[in-house]
């Protein structure tokens, strides 16, 4: 018999081809497991129950993907019935096998859903994963029991605690799925389906025993991987159980954990980041559509111009990397070398895909070559006039459709796009170092940036896999202005009484990456040493300026690249340097400061209240689209902890308190030149 029907308002269709039933979920973009999906599947299934001369069903997606994951703005409230477990419950219950169609994505609900079946058959390159723990929950649909009966407790630690994403030719290795369709992926599943001799639930396989010693290893590397926050040792907690206490028990155990933790402070920290990153690279009101790149030319192939160069290769573009001189590009050709060789070596990359890179780049010492490419990437020395001409000159060279990207960090975008005589189709391009690896980009939109390019920047973010926040003109554009109130905040303690190394041991403690005299360090104490330099001929006599970071540079301590800065170092090793103890009592006191005894409270209190003030300023200038913004690009370019929601979240529902305590003690550090901001007023905005 050959019939038809759907379920689920529509979001899945049930479809009988002689005696295959095959269930497709169809909830665009990304098939989330919401509410009426969950029914649809119920009542489907339900249907299929009640036919005659079944032998199996396929349960495949459509728009391209299984499932990408549960709804998770039905997190916020109780979840309606029926939940994941009860349709899971349903596909183990079905008389005839059930084998799993996957492609695009399988995660967190999505591949538990698919755990329920008796088999499981992947399009090449799909995702799977259980990355619920990147989100301050545990899998809750029986994540934690089913994927040690199929890949061993170990595996399965490291997989869950890590939340990890792992491509289908890894799932097979680890036993997680059967088979990588080599063609058409349903008749695949069909094929499993023949193969099956009757039902095969993962809930009645048994766990494989683990050794002692390898157990406590995996356990110890996924708890440093989930950072050892709560939810990442709930999730090995349970992941554990599957071997020692029987299936329904644990199950329970699992979905009483997850149905507790889903609403924790963490949990929704963590949601607010994952909404925030999607919400940053739109724009109300922008339709254009991107243009079509692909060939990008990099100029400038030092340390940052390889690392973009690189991006854009790994992304698929062909790239053109430019030098003013041979040996300059020489040095610049094996830096890019060393990103490819680099990956390949640590399996990153297969050996065929590196071969493939190295093909697309074209290195080249003639600035002419421009012409030929879609997207110009400027990567030169952070200077107005140097990059000014390189934009004079681009503009004359390039396409007259071609795109012109600059990746500085702090210059006035529209003097550049000017200096191109197409400020149409110039934008800002930020990339963090190491570029390659940082996930923010800043796409920085000048006055005259139009809709298309802003789009194709956008756009390119998502080729790069990036988390781009949109940015408006204005020094150091939002990142690197905020954290230049930050750092500076930070300067002003250790003139007034603390030392580096208590400052970046407070703000450590607060959960940040690194403290913001290692970054400093790691960076280059030269970068901000430059623009201070800069700004000089404009700053107001009468503001107050710590001197010692200039003192330090020009003593040569630049940091980790010189062995010292801040600190000094053995290899990686920072160690607190009593040279740099007695420069800070010394300039204190040329500086008439009289230093005291500050706590760590205050350090981290002040640093991030001149965080979060400066946030305030950058919103009301519209420099920032949104609040959210701000909380993206300190998550994913400054270290800051994802699992408190980034600074304004914070602030907003956690900090509060502390950051209005501080912002007075602020004012009276900075003095002359103090801007505040409506911080209440934002924070009740955001809390609100």
């Amino acid at each position: 018999m050959d019939r038809s029907e759907t379920f689920g308002d529509g979001k899945i269709a049930l479809r009988i081809d002689g005696d295959i039933a095959t269930v497709v979920i169809d909830n665009p973009p990304v098939n989330a497991g919401s509410h009426d999906v969950r029914r649809g599947l119920l009542d489907a299934f339900a249907a299929i129950a009640g036919m005659d001369g079944i032998a199996g069903v396929v349960l495949a997606g459509a728009n391209g993907t299984f499932v990408a994951g549960s709804d998770l703005k039905e997190f916020g409230a109780p979840l309606g019935e029926p939940q994941l477990p009860a349709v899971i419950a349903a596909i183990e219950a079905t008389a005839v096998p059930v084998v799993a169609a996957l492609d695009g994505a399988a995660l967190g609900g999505g591949f538990e859903l698919s755990l329920g079946c008796d088999g499981r058959v992947a399009a090449p390159g799909t995702v799977i994963g259980l990355p619920e723990v990147g989100l301050g929950i545990v899998p809750g649909a029986g994540g934690t029991q089913r994927m040690p009966r199929l890949a061993g407790v170990p595996a399965s630690l490291g997989l869950i605690c890590g939340a990890r994403r792992i491509a289908a030719e890894e799932a097979l290795r680890l036993g997680l799925i059967d088979a990588v369709a080599a063609d058409d992926l349903r008749m695949a599943a069909r094929d499993l389906l023949r193969r099956l001799d009757g039902k095969r639930r993962v809930r009645d396989l048994a766990v494989s025993a683990a050794d002692p010693v390898e157990l406590e290893a995996a356990k110890a590397a996924a708890l440093k991987a989930g950072r050892n926050r709560p939810a990442a040792i709930e999730a090995a907690r349970l992941v554990e159980l599957s071997a020692t206490v029987p299936f329904d028990e644990a199950l329970a155990e699992e979905r009483r954990v997850f149905q507790e933790i889903r609403s924790s402070p963490e949990a929704v920290a963590l949601r607010h980041v994952f909404f925030a990153e999607r919400a940053a690279g739109r724009v109300d009101g922008l339709s254009a559509a991107p243009r079509r790149i692909e060939r990008a030319a990099v100029i400038g192939a030092g340390t940052m111009g390889a690392g973009i160069a690189y991006a854009l290769l790994r992304a698929g573009f062909e790239v053109v990397l430019i030098e003013q001189t041979e040996a300059a590009l020489a040095a610049g050709r094996e830096r890019v070398e060393g990103l490819v060789s680099g990956d390949a070596a640590k399996g990153r990359i297969g050996e065929g895909e590196a071969a493939a890179m190295r093909s697309r780049l074209s290195p080249v010492a003639d600035l002419a070559a421009v012409a030929t490419v879609d997207l110009v990437v400027e990567a030169v020395f952070e200077d107005m006039a140097v990059k000014s001409a390189l934009l004079a000159g681009l503009g004359q060279i390039a396409a007259p459709q071609a795109i012109l990207a600059s990746n500085t960090s702090y210059l006035d975008l529209d003097a550049l796009a000017a200096a191109s005589g197409r400020p149409d189709r110039v934008v800002g391009l930020h990339f963090f170092s190491p570029a390659h690896v940082m996930k923010l980009l800043e796409v920085v939109r000048g006055a005259k940036t139009s809709d298309e390019t802003l789009a194709t920047g956008l756009w390119l973010g998502r080729k790069l896999k990036k988390t781009a926040i949109v940015a408006g003109v204005g020094e150091g554009f939002v990142g690197n202005r905020l954290y230049a109130a930050y750092r500076g905040q930070a300067e002003m303690l250790v003139e007034d009484g603390a030392l580096p190394w208590q400052v970046d041991a407070a703000l450590e403690a607060f959960g940040m990456a690194m403290g913001p005299f290692a970054v400093s360090d790691l960076s280059g104490l030269d970068i901000a040493f430059a623009r201070r330099k800069r700004l000089a001929a404009t700053r107001d006599p009468a503001e107050r300026y710590v001197k010692i970071p200039d003192m330090l540079c020009e003593a040569g301590r630049l940091g980790r690249k010189t062995g010292a800065g801040w600190y000094r170092y053995d290899g990686r090793k920072r160690q607190p340097d009593p040279e740099v103890e007695r420069l800070i009592l010394a300039e204190a006191e040329a500086a008439g400061r009289e230093r005291r005894a500050i706590s760590d409270e205050e350090c981290r209190d002040r640093c991030l209240a001149a965080l979060v003030n400066e946030a305030a300023l950058v919103l009301d200038e519209t420099i920032a689209q949104r609040p959210g913004d701000v909380d993206v690009a300190f998550v994913n370019g400054y270290g800051f902890p994802r699992w408190r929601g980034g600074p304004l979240w914070w602030a907003a529902h956690d900090g509060r308190d502390a950051v209005l305590a501080a912002l007075p003690q602020v004012e009276a550090a900075v003095g002359q030149g103090f801007r505040r901001g409506d911080v209440e007023g934002m924070l009740e905005g955001i809390s609100g």
